[in-house]
């Protein structure tokens, strides 16, 4: 939760902010000063956050490794982005040494969450032009010497969402987005009426949009973004995608409101981002 909080907020006011005004953030969502100072030494331990003292006051901001974090999710938001495909496969094949496991392990993680689908043990496939990436994850792991990377077309015997079906886990991908779907249809229509009725507060309208966030980003990690020639023809993540669109945007001015009532004290609202636009988020997709 507190990745989401800076990530949406914090970032576009400095990158920084007083513990306390954080511990009063969180406060809304349950968890206590104790609580809160736990998470934030352990993210520091992690190297996710940094802290600069003035005069008895603690401030933390992401590191560089967090900021990156941060903007390596935000790069992967193209994948849920609607678009049309060249009819070509990239397939990635590799055999690493076992006494490389662990890079081997690290390399499974970052390809699904690239959007590449097990085809076949040590074969991995995907609709979508991720040469750069590959390259990056082959340079980063250093596994020049055990892999390769094919541009190809499937001649059949079967078709193309064949291939799909052997690769990803469509129907469970498709299962998660009803879930979502169902849990925030309702929150949404509830929500809308007790804001027209000014029954909502500020701070929870922060949590609930804030919550949205964090259940809807979950998505950057299981669904690969097929184009649609490969996807159903009714596809309930673009349902979803239209969901979080007018949920977010239902909550945005109050969410901020609140979150700016709580950041200008004690910290300094003039680094606050002049392009950032509290209705707009970068897994909103035209």
């Amino acid at each position: 939760m507190i990745f989401t909080i800076y990530g949406d907020y914090i970032r576009h006011y400095g990158n920084k902010i007083w513990i306390g005004s954080l511990i009063r953030l969180l406060k809304e969502f349950g968890h206590n000063e104790q609580s809160v100072r736990v998470a934030v030494s352990r993210m520091m331990k992690q190297g996710w956050l940094n802290s600069e003292k003035k005069g008895n006051k603690s401030y933390y901001f992401l590191t560089h490794r967090g900021e990156l974090r941060i903007e390596e999710a935000a790069t992967r938001i193209f994948k849920l982005a609607p678009h049309e495909w060249d009819g070509k496969w990239r397939m990635l094949m590799y055999t690493i040494p076992e006494e490389k496991r662990q890079i081997r392990d690290e390399l499974r993680k970052e390809l699904l969450w690239s959007g590449f689908g097990s085809f076949s043990n040590g074969c991995w496939i995907t609709p979508n032009d991720l040469a750069k990436e590959v390259s990056l994850l082959i340079d980063k792991y250093e596994i020049q010497p055990y892999a390769d990377l094919f541009l190809s077309e499937y001649e059949g015997p079967q078709a193309n969402r064949a291939l799909v079906e052997k690769s990803w886990p469509l129907e469970e991908i498709e299962g998660k987005y009803q879930e979502f779907i169902s849990t925030y249809s309702n929150n949404y229509i509830i929500h809308q009426s007790m804001m027209n009725n000014g029954q909502m507060t500020d701070a929870e309208c922060f949590v609930e949009r804030t919550k949205l966030v964090h259940e809807y980003r979950k998505f950057l990690f299981i669904d690969p973004g097929l184009p649609k020639e490969l996807l159903p023809e009714i596809w309930k993540g673009n349902h979803a995608a239209h969901l979080f669109e007018q949920y977010y945007k239902l909550l945005a001015q109050s969410a901020s409101r609140f979150f700016e009532d709580v950041f200008q004290e004690d910290n300094d609202m003039r680094r606050k981002d002049k392009s950032y636009d509290a209705e707009v988020h970068p897994l909103i997709i035209d």
